[in-house]
């Protein structure tokens, strides 16, 4: 296969900057020469590429989207690019770049003490730490309001009582951004590993997010200091925005999924040669499905594009980050089962990257709200009436 040179049908480059096309550029470099080498691998293995850890925030694809204690600062649009390039090597390296940056030092920054934002934004702007987000729980999921996870207060020390599954990075992290009901309502809290009565154990079996960690969190009568608590964390409304902030992230990160298979796909296309040594290229079910991918593509970089100039301009609501990933998302998912089609046998071999993508995305269309839960966080938006429950 030759070389990814970008999928862009309209020239929607000519809408980026000269700083965002370098940001591009640089992460596009990343996962030629550092991820797409080894991520197979890893995805037979099950194993996360720690190894890259380090080397993400020494480029600044950690936290990039925010400013000050190292971070790198990068405007809406650059950070989207950035996780379209991620994605494009596997969902795994997104996510974690997602989790560190949305998830965990978006809150901490947002509302975090100074003396917790000194602790720990530049350690996991660097990768010297590594975060997890804990909301979901084993009995509620799309529901995070039905949390069962309390915490109550002891003198100068908070106890953490409950379960969290389905976290990325769980195992990993050296700090747990932990959302739990008290006496106040709902609470954000860190929490350190090692803190007794804090356990993590890794969720084994997946077909899907193979290179990512996986993990669920425990807690037992865990104390931790009373300053562990994020002070300016009130209520559901702040674990909802930090999960808009990663929606964001996923709603370009599915542009570089999609764009790999359909490239995939394309470049396959033109050499298969079926029926009289013709490419099968030639054959017009084949363009249809070809045509179809790359439309679809495309309005999913123009969605992307303007959201994300909405965003820089503080007027990017919920449910429009909503439509972006609920609609990039599918079209991604799409896109990778046409592109297993063109193939036909070899593109269920991991010989290509379109069954990893696929089931991968499988797992994306459903975290960070599935498609039913962004359906109707849309639907409330346009008529007024929230349908929930």
């Amino acid at each position: 296969m030759e070389k990814f040179r970008g999928v862009d049908f309209l020239s929607i480059d000519s809408q980026f900057s000269a700083e965002e096309l370098l940001v591009r550029q640089e992460a596009r470099k990343f996962v030629d020469e550092r991820v797409l080498p080894i991520i197979r691998d890893c995805y037979r293995e099950g194993r996360f590429p720690a190894e890259l850890i380090r080397e993400m925030g020494k480029m600044g694809f950690l936290g990039a989207s925010l400013e000050g204690y190292g971070c790198a600062g990068m405007n809406s649009v650059e950070y989207g690019l950035l996780m379209q390039e991620l994605e494009r090597g596997d969902s795994a390296i997104r996510s974690f770049a997602s989790v560190q940056g949305a998830l965990v030092m978006y809150p901490i920054l947002t509302f975090g003490s100074e003396e917790q934002k000194q602790r720990w934004l530049p350690r996991l702007q660097s990768g010297e730490a590594v975060g997890c987000f804990g909301l979901t729980e084993p009995d509620f999921g799309s529901n995070p309001g039905g949390m069962r996870t309390q915490a109550r207060r002891e003198g100068d020390c908070w106890v953490l009582n409950g379960e969290k599954t389905w976290i990325t990075n769980g195992s990993l992290a050296d700090v747990a951004v932990i959302w739990a009901r008290t006496d106040e309502g709902i609470r954000g809290f860190l929490v350190e590993k090692g803190t007794p009565g804090f356990s993590s154990s890794d969720i084994h079996g997946k077909l899907s997010m193979r290179a990512s960690v996986t993990s669920s969190l425990s807690f037992s009568d865990c104390r931790i200091p009373a300053e562990n608590q994020l002070p300016g964390a009130k209520g559901l409304r702040s674990a909802l925005m930090c999960l808009t902030e990663a929606r964001y992230g996923i709603g370009w990160g599915a542009i570089g999924a999609a764009m790999e298979c359909y490239e995939t796909a394309r470049q396959y296309a033109l050499v298969r040669k079926q029926f009289n040594e013709r490419p099968i290229a030639s054959h017009q079910l084949v363009q249809e499905k070809l045509a179809w991918m790359i439309t679809e593509i495309t309005k999913a970089q123009l969605l992307a594009l303007h959201v994300g100039r909405l965003k820089d301009r503080k007027k990017a609501e919920p449910a429009h980050i909503s439509m972006l990933k609920r609609n990039n998302v599918a079209i991604a998912l799409e896109c990778a089962r046409l592109s297993r089609d063109l193939l036909g046998a070899n593109g269920i071999t991991d010989e290509y990257p379109i069954m990893r993508h696929m089931c991968n995305l499988e797992t994306v269309k459903t975290y960070e709200g599935t498609d039913h839960i962004h359906a109707l966080i849309i639907g409330e938006k346009v008529t007024g009436i929230a349908a929930y429950e």
